[in-house]
């Protein structure tokens, strides 16, 4: 990240926004990660609750952390979605800073007060994510995950963001408008940073802000997963193309369709070396993406 000459800005109070559905059984674990951090400052955490039905508001009013963690649970069910929860927790937030991480993610040692020290530089940071923590190997090898010190992008455009770990100034958040709502498939995160970037503000990365990052453990969520997120970069497309964002390469199509082809599962592993949850990740995100440009009427194959 480049770092800006200006004196970096810091914040009064943060707050951290959890977008949360029926995730008490991996929400604790988050918690404590949070209880456990340096961070120097002050600080909140809010729990967006998403029409969760395993009473998890009645577990956080109870946590023995509240008063450490300023926690608070926000009701957030008028509307099924991150984007809507993660607005109603930025609405019930009084920090001038807003960072955001999951309810089944572990945020590492020294997060919040290296996702602090980062934004001080730009209008919006990025953190990175490690996925050896909380999940098996066969696991980690279905989704390839970027490197810590790479930030995330969209091809040939600008900077992009993971709202599992990120955090925005309030007066940015603000001036956006918050997360767009109609992003039902992902990629909400991406559209807020291609709107903070397009409004005048920056985006920053920062590989030390790390998170224990959980990722989908079996090939039926996987596959759900990746139908999903290809839907989303499609209208994330639309959306975009008319302010440069361009289309996915014909090579990297190629690649694509060579892997879901040579890949399949009827194929053995042992000679395709492509284990089926890898084939699922990416034939999942080309049949999503199939079904997205014929929704949004666009070709972003």
């Amino acid at each position: 990240m480049t770092v800006s000459a200006a004196p970096p800005r810091v914040p009064a109070s943060v707050s951290v926004v959890i977008a949360a559905h029926n995730a008490a059984g991996t929400l604790g674990a988050q918690l404590e990660a949070l209880r456990a951090q340096d961070y120097p400052g002050r600080f909140e955490v809010i729990v967006a609750d998403n029409g969760s039905t395993d009473a998890v508001a009645g577990y956080l009013a109870r946590h023995e952390a509240r008063e450490r963690l300023r926690l608070r649970c926000v009701d957030a069910s008028g509307r099924p979605g991150a984007a809507h929860a993660r607005n109603i927790g930025i609405s019930s937030a009084t920090g001038d800073l807003v960072a955001f991480c999951d309810a089944d993610d572990v945020v590492r040692p020294g997060w919040l007060r290296n996702l602090v020290a980062a934004a001080g530089h730009c209008s919006l940071v990025t953190g990175a994510v490690e996925t050896r923590t909380l999940n098996s190997e066969t696991v980690r090898r279905w989704m390839p995950m970027p490197p810590p010190d790479r930030p995330l992008e969209v091809p040939g455009f600008l900077r992009a963001a993971m709202a599992a770990n990120m955090a925005c100034w309030a007066d940015a958040l603000r001036k956006v408008g918050g997360f767009d709502e109609s992003y039902r498939n992902g990629y909400e995160d991406a559209d807020l940073a291609l709107r903070v970037q397009l409004s005048g503000g920056t985006v920053g990365h920062c590989a030390d802000a790390l998170i224990a990052y959980r990722l989908r453990d079996t090939t039926a969520a996987l596959w759900r997963q990746s139908l999903t997120y290809g839907k989303g970069s499609v209208q994330l497309y639309a959306d975009y193309r008319p302010y440069g964002m361009p289309r996915r390469s014909a090579s990297d199509l190629i690649q694509t369709l060579a892997l879901v082809i040579l890949g399949n599962p009827l194929v053995p592993e042992r000679m395709s070396q492509v284990s089926r949850g890898l084939w699922l990740f990416h034939a999942g995100h080309l049949a999503g993406r199939v079904a997205g440009s014929v929704h949004h009427r666009c070709w972003y194959i």
